[in-house]
């Protein structure tokens, strides 16, 4: 078996129709992006394709959030209602997983988008999704964490509670049955 991150015909096209439908029934996650220049874009990578995949796979239901002009590159998040169900009850990075002597989570927030090409949402990514629609009413994501704040032991985390985007600090190392992490993908 191949170690390629790449998908196969039957697993493109399915992926292909999945992101095709889910961009035409959010069309105000991307006002003015046609889907056939995405597509283009998606067929130039396949690697990229892959990690739309695994982000699909763990239920982070990915779509189109933005294009950068400059880059000339598609922007996708997770837009999962709830944080995806595939990447919950896990810690914040593998040092916080390498510290836990007992009830160690199974992987981190940082291994796994890195294991699946993409990168956590960063705060302020985080708060420009939530202007797109409110998602982590009764969950909450890991988000990217500055080195001084994660040098101390603390990771940061957001979610969407009473009309407002919430970012918390908690030890990188707990994991909760309702904390994930969102990614994001540039293409």
């Amino acid at each position: 078996m191949s170690n390629k991150r790449e998908l196969s015909l039957e697993q493109r096209e399915e992926l292909l129709k999945t992101l095709k439908a889910r961009f035409e029934k959010n069309m105000h996650r991307h006002e003015g992006l046609e889907w056939a220049e995405v597509q283009a874009k998606l067929d130039t990578n396949p690697e990229k394709l892959w990690s739309l995949n695994e982000m699909e796979k763990t239920s982070g239901e990915p779509d189109v959030v933005g294009h950068d002009k400059k880059k000339d590159e598609y922007i996708f998040y997770d837009c999962s209602t709830e944080s995806p169900k595939g990447r919950r009850s896990i810690c914040y990075d593998r040092e916080a997983l390498e510290s836990r002597k007992k009830h160690k989570p199974e992987n981190s927030a940082m291994d796994m988008a890195a294991d699946m090409g993409i990168e956590l949402l960063t705060e302020e990514q985080y708060r420009a999704l939530q202007e797109l629609e409110n998602f982590d009413k009764k969950t909450s994501s890991w988000v990217q964490t500055p080195s001084d704040m994660r040098k101390l032991g603390g990771a940061l985390f957001c979610d969407y509670r009473f009309g407002h985007v919430f970012t918390y600090h908690n030890g990188a190392e707990s994991y909760y049955g309702a904390r994930g992490f969102r990614g994001s993908l540039r293409i």
